[in-house]
């Protein structure tokens, strides 16, 4: 049986490798909060005053940090991506069925969907166009990674009859669906998260 993927510990292991920025530190502040104001308003309605002014710092001190709102754009997708990445990889490593890593991947997506960095999450997902392509490119390296991951799970998965949908098809769906569930689904509701996981991956497999 697969357990839910623990970011916590995950990410203050990536923080005290450098690879990501600590909440406490005044970048932290600044990207935590530049996620949650560009999921609540939207990149392009959030300005760099309004960020400044819920940190509670001067605006031009937004550029000791960053050059650019852009440049935060970035480090809001580029960290949880990275996150993701190596949650994915370590939840797929622990493991040891096929049927549990489909179900690794679901419990993955929807840890970061619907938790600590669902902020981040929702903003890589839905203002993915607001980045600039340069800074798209380098997501990208990242981003083709994690689902390469799950392509080849579900080329595995489609290899011993498990899923009757195509591998690169499968990804689509299902990552369409679970991000979806940002609008409908809610913590301590109808359906808990770990009863959510078993729900998409009914939709994944043949049992």
């Amino acid at each position: 049986m697969t357990s839910p993927v623990q970011v916590g510990p995950l990410l203050r292991q990536m923080i005290d490798e450098g690879r990501v920025s600590d909440p406490a530190t005044p970048r932290g502040r600044l990207l935590a909060t530049a996620a949650r104001l560009f999921r609540e308003k939207g990149y392009n309605r959030t300005t760099m005053r309004e960020l400044a002014a819920e940190v509670g710092i001067l605006s031009g001190s937004i550029f000791h940090h960053f050059e650019s709102k852009d440049e935060i754009l970035f480090g809001v997708m580029h960290e949880v991506v990275l996150a993701m990445d190596d949650a994915l990889a370590t939840a797929l490593a622990e493991a040891t069925t096929t049927r549990d890593k489909i179900l690794a991947i679901i419990h993955t997506e929807l840890a970061f969907i619907h938790g600590k960095t669902g902020d981040a999450t929702a903003v890589l997902i839905y203002e993915w166009r607001a980045l600039s392509e340069k800074r798209q490119r380098q997501v990208l390296k990242v981003r083709k990674n994690y689902f390469k991951l799950w392509e080849e799970v579900f080329a595995q998965a489609h290899a011993e009859g498990l899923t009757l949908v195509e591998p690169e098809y499968l990804s689509q769906l299902l990552h369409g669906a679970m991000a979806w569930t940002t609008y409908w689904f809610k913590q301590g509701g109808k359906l808990s998260q770990d009863e959510l996981a078993n729900r998409v991956l009914a939709l994944a497999i043949k049992e």
